[in-house]
């Protein structure tokens, strides 16, 4: 367990500032509010449409800034930091902004006030640079250009022209309407991926995944090929709670690899293998990668038909690769780990069998009662 949730917290603070002291405390507050907040809405029923994605989207971009640095470079600059703490309060500001004007930003869709100017700029440029932040230089580059495209429509060649939109034509769409920010990925994320995000740290923490890779070893790690099994079966358990493929190879894929490779398993074969079952966590039910849940949201249809549509085709998947695991094993005579060093199915299911029923659970209120995925994951939680 100590190995694995090392691993996960080496990935996912890599890039991140440490706090101590009440920079930390106030940190942490302000997370487990975070957290509390979409819990209780998940049971009691979200809040007005814009309050709930208000204050969904101005927390995380608060975090985002006040977390990752604009470059690692710049990591411990105290000054830095300071500036990025003023661009996290205007998030929060922004966020407050949309709560005390929830029910009129709709009407005012077409013609915005001087301030909805101000916030919407603010908030198109914050959430840019944040993404930037967290993922990359991709996003924010399409959405930069897209935005430019929209702004000057007038002036590309008569294939690709269009009427240009002005600056109030795109500030209301972007930001006063429910087609822009705060339309259907953040409705989603706002009301139903957080809440799984959350079950799935849940168990993190508790040590479910440790548990789900003894069982996973213990299961098929004696058998041909056994630790590349391993890494098949084991990113199969823990991509359902996860449903990222990131998460996965951090918490799986730092025990298996290894282990592939010193059993004989050349190492971009370990890797090919691990990145594979760990990208079946996306469609791996009951917790599925964001995709799905926007799919349900979408297409109008209950997420648990969306999971029960990809139960057969993720369960194919991994053993298709179990297959191809255990044909590369065949090829090159590698065999599975001695049985004296696995620990007994019997004690792993002993020590460890109560990690499953959250999962359980889950999966019996999504799929077999019918309970929304937002009341599915609060009781599991």
């Amino acid at each position: 367990m100590a190995e694995v949730e090392r691993e996960i917290k080496t990935f996912s603070e890599s890039k991140r500032r440490q706090f101590t002291g009440p920079v930390a405390v106030l940190i942490t507050t302000m997370a487990v509010s975070w957290a509390l907040f979409h819990i209780y809405t998940s049971y009691f029923g979200s809040l007005h449409v814009f309050i709930q994605r208000a204050v969904h989207l101005s927390f995380a971009l608060a975090f985002a800034f006040v977390l990752v640095p604009p470059s690692p470079k710049l990591k411990n600059n105290r000054i830095v930091f300071w500036l990025d703490a003023v661009l996290a309060l205007i998030c929060l500001s922004l966020g407050v902004y949309v709560i005390i004007n929830a029910n009129t930003l709709a009407d005012r869709a077409g013609l915005p006030l001087f301030t909805d100017y101000i916030f919407g700029g603010a908030a198109i440029l914050l959430v840019i640079e944040a993404t930037r932040r967290v993922l990359g230089l991709a996003l924010p580059i399409v959405a930069a250009v897209l935005l430019v495209y929209a702004y000057t429509g007038d002036y590309w060649p008569y294939m690709f022209s269009h009427p240009s939109c002005d600056l109030e034509q795109i500030t209301s769409y972007l930001f006063l309407s429910l087609e822009g920010i705060f339309g259907t990925a953040i409705g989603v994320s706002a009301t139903l991926l957080v809440v799984f995000i959350i079950f799935a740290y849940f168990l993190i923490g508790t040590g479910s995944a440790q548990f789900f890779m003894d069982l996973a070893t213990s299961l098929i790690g004696w058998a041909r090929g056994g630790p590349a099994k391993i890494a098949v079966v084991s990113s199969g358990f823990f991509g359902s709670i996860s449903g990222s493929p990131a998460a996965n190879v951090v918490s799986t894929g730092s025990i298996t690899i290894p282990m592939m490779k010193s059993l004989g398993y050349k190492p971009h074969f370990a890797g090919a293998v691990e990145a594979a079952a760990s990208t079946g966590g996306q469609f791996m039910p009951p917790i599925m990668g964001a995709t799905a849940f926007v799919m349900a949201e979408v297409l109008g249809v209950p997420y648990r038909e969306v999971a029960l549509a990809a139960l057969v085709p993720a369960v194919l998947y991994y053993v298709a690769l179990l297959i191809m695991v255990d044909i590369e094993a065949a090829k090159n005579g590698l065999v599975g780990v001695a049985r004296e060093e696995l620990a007994p199915l019997k004690k792993v299911l002993k020590e460890g069998w109560y990690h499953a029923i959250p999962l359980v659970l889950l999966f019996y209120l999504l799929i077999g009662v019918g309970y929304s995925p937002q009341r599915s994951g609060f009781f599991a939680i």
